[in-house]
């Protein structure tokens, strides 16, 4: 059987390559007016790593080949 924490992890390192890939986006074209407070922390960015490297641990560690 395939653990369901694979796909979770499936699923949040999917998410996080978006979400980063989204922010790595605004870095490199700023809008003019974002309107979000902070948006120099670009959160986007951080949350999107962690999510990938969090959704990337799970696959890993709940890997069908690790499974015995």
């Amino acid at each position: 059987m395939i653990s369901i924490w694979f796909f979770i992890g499936i699923s949040l390192a999917v998410n996080g390559a978006l979400i980063l890939a989204a922010g790595i986006y605004q870095l490199v074209n700023p809008p003019a007016n974002p309107g979000i407070v902070l948006y120099e922390l670009h959160a986007n960015v951080w949350w999107g790593a962690v999510l990938l490297v969090y959704g990337l641990v799970y696959c890993f560690k709940f890997s069908p080949k690790r499974q015995h």
